[in-house]
């Protein structure tokens, strides 16, 4: 009896899993590049001139584009920062700056700390320029 109802659990959690599999897959979406992804975000808006340091105290959120850029957001205009190594930057990752005065600038490193394995060091960016970037006014 035991074996039969082994038997029939698994056959029909594999009937379960066949046949949620196409929905699953309908579902997905191709996953979008960094480069996809924050041209997604930019949509609408136009680059301004660059600037060395923005007031960290003003940032409102910070979003990481998968190996990519950093973008701070300060009111409604988002400063997209390019670092070098950003080939390092995930998503999941936890950024830690030091900071000398109250703006982040140019010339500031940021770590980079893994969410999932323990927020362990995993890395370094450097900080460039911000580009700002506003809505265009219609």
């Amino acid at each position: 009896m035991k074996k039969l109802t082994a038997a029939l659990i698994a056959t029909l959690a594999a009937g379960a899993v066949i046949s949620a599999s196409p929905a699953v897959a309908a579902k997905s979406k191709p996953k979008l590049t960094g480069e996809e992804k924050l041209a997604k975000m930019l949509e609408g808006r136009e680059a301004g001139k660059p600037v060395n340091c923005i007031s960290l105290s003003q940032v409102s959120q910070t979003t990481v584009i998968d190996k990519t850029a950093i973008v701070y957001q300060v009111g409604s205009t988002y400063y997209v920062n390019r670092p070098t190594n950003a080939d390092l930057l995930d998503n999941d990752d936890i950024l830690v700056t030091r900071l000398w005065g109250s703006q982040l600038c140019s010339v500031d490193t940021v770590q980079l700390h893994d969410r999932m394995a323990g927020h362990m060091w995993s890395g370094f960016v450097g900080l460039r320029e911000f580009v700002p970037y506003k809505k265009v006014k219609k």
